[in-house]
């Protein structure tokens, strides 16, 4: 009988410290830092499982029904672009666990889920997402945040693609391409405004000392900084119109980048001569943010 009693005792004492197990620590700035996690409750779960639902079903009005209404006051319109964009859209969560700060009303739902994407556009597109629905003291949706992996069988926003060959067989051929983010699609937007105003110094600004050029009739020169001074002379006026810029890098190498700008070009001489052209150019980004490289195709305008 002592033993019976024991073992009731101790399955007791075991269920009530599970039920109030912490775990897990805030490491944030703010008046939480070190405070400890526990489990959440249903309630808060049961709210993200109502979004999913009515998110899958594109039924915006619903979904917001389960959101504060201060999130709702600033998400409901993107929201419902959002759907309004998709043919259909499913959203099928596979874990989900709520957890909350020791002391806090609110509960982190976190969620594991598969979420297919297919637009009215045509495009598809799967995704693996792991998601933080932050849910108040009224099981209302007053935060979210969201982190993605693409499948990789995706047809579009995958961190690498394309393939790179080179003129010749070399180290870095059949790598990926990636894009590259170290300013140089600013840098040529710059570059393209200071051009228009025929702005010497402006111009100056985005080279390195020495550029090699290659210029769609075929011409290589090595352009410096002080070639900028005459550059504009016989111009009466320039007109540099960009289509696109695509800055690429190959994957697993150091930042030098390069650039493909597609555009259009008219330029006026002072004789009245008129030079127009759309134009595909490569701009090469060195390791200091400065284009070293530019080579240039051309098409006449009729």
């Amino acid at each position: 009988m002592k033993k019976i009693l024991l073992l009731s005792t101790l399955i007791l004492v075991i269920g009530a410290c599970t039920q109030n197990k912490t775990a897990g620590e805030y490491l944030g700035e703010g008046e939480d830092n070190g405070k400890k996690y526990i489990l959440g409750d249903d309630a808060a779960v049961n709210t993200v499982k109502n979004v999913a639902k009515h998110y899958s079903a594109k039924d915006v009005d619903e979904m917001f029904k389960y959101y504060s209404k201060e999130f709702t006051e600033k998400n409901y319109e993107n929201n419902k672009k959002w759907l309004d964009s998709m043919e259909s859209i499913s959203m099928e969560p596979y874990v989900i666990v709520p957890v909350k700060i020791e002391g806090s009303d609110e509960t982190k739902v976190l969620t594991w889920s598969i979420e297919e994407r297919n637009w009215k556009n045509g495009s598809k597109q799967k995704q693996n997402l792991m998601e933080v629905f932050t849910v108040d003291s009224d099981n209302k949706v007053s935060g979210f945040s969201q982190w993605s992996r693409n499948y990789p069988t995706n047809e579009f926003g995958l961190s690498v693609g394309g393939k790179f060959y080179g003129k010749s067989d070399n180290q870095w051929t059949g790598r990926g391409l990636v894009f590259s983010n170290r300013g140089e699609v600013e840098a040529i937007e710059k570059l393209v405004e200071s051009y228009n105003k025929m702005d010497v110094e402006g111009c100056k600004t985005a080279f390195a000392d020495k550029v090699n050029v290659q210029y769609e009739d075929g011409r290589k020169v090595v352009f410096t900084p002080n070639m900028w001074e005459g550059y504009f002379k016989d111009y009466r006026s320039v007109n540099w119109k960009l289509y696109s810029i695509v800055p690429l890098k190959i994957y697993d190498t150091d930042p030098a980048s390069g650039v493909v700008v597609t555009s259009r070009e008219k330029r006026v001489m002072r004789n009245g001569k008129v030079w127009e052209r759309e134009l595909v150019e490569w701009f090469y980004f060195n390791l200091d943010g400065k284009i070293d490289n530019m080579t240039q195709f051309s098409r006449k305008i009729k």
